[in-house]
C-alpha cells in the first residue's frame, strides 16, 4: 500500500527551527516529484516547497524563501524540510505529497498530487 508518513511537527518558538520529515512507504521514490504543503485554520491549502525527481530543481513560496530548505533521501525513501527561523504565521498543518511522473520537474499545483501524508502540526508561538 502506497503511503506517506510525516513527523517533526512541534510546538516552537518564535525564530526556532523544525525538521519535517515525511516517509514513503510503497514507493519507488526516485519515480516521484515531491512538494510540501501546508493549511492553517481557515485559509486554503497552498505549496511551501517543491523538489523534482532527481533533486535538481527546487522551489519555495515567497514567504518561506532564506528560512525553509527541502531535500531529498531516495535512498532513504524520505523527504525533509528543514525550517529555520520561524514565524508564528508558519503555523500550519504541514503535508507532504508525492506524484509520479516522467518529467523532472518541480510542481506546485497541489491539484497535480496524487499522494498525501496525513499531516504533522507546527505551531510557532510570539
Amino acid at each position: 500500500q502506497l503511503q506517506l508518513v510525516e513527523s517533526g511537527g512541534d510546538l516552537v518558538q518564535s525564530g526556532g527551527s523544525l525538521r519535517l520529515s515525511c516517509v514513503a512507504y510503497g514507493f519507488v521514490l526516485s519515480r516521484y516529484g515531491l512538494a510540501w504543503f501546508r493549511q492553517a485554520p481557515g485559509k486554503e491549502r497552498e505549496v511551501v516547497s517543491c523538489i523534482s525527481k532527481s533533486g535538481g530543481t527546487v522551489n519555495y513560496a515567497d514567504s518561506v524563501k532564506g528560512r525553509f530548505t527541502i531535500s531529498r533521501n531516495d535512498a532513504d525513501s524520505t523527504v525533509f524540510l528543514q525550517m529555520n527561523s520561524l514565524k508564528p504565521e508558519d503555523s500550519a498543518v504541514y503535508y507532504c505529497a508525492a506524484r509520479w511522473t516522467i518529467h523532472d520537474m518541480c510542481q506546485t499545483s497541489e491539484f497535480l498530487y496524487t499522494f498525501w501524508g496525513q499531516g504533522t502540526q507546527v505551531t510557532v508561538s510570539s
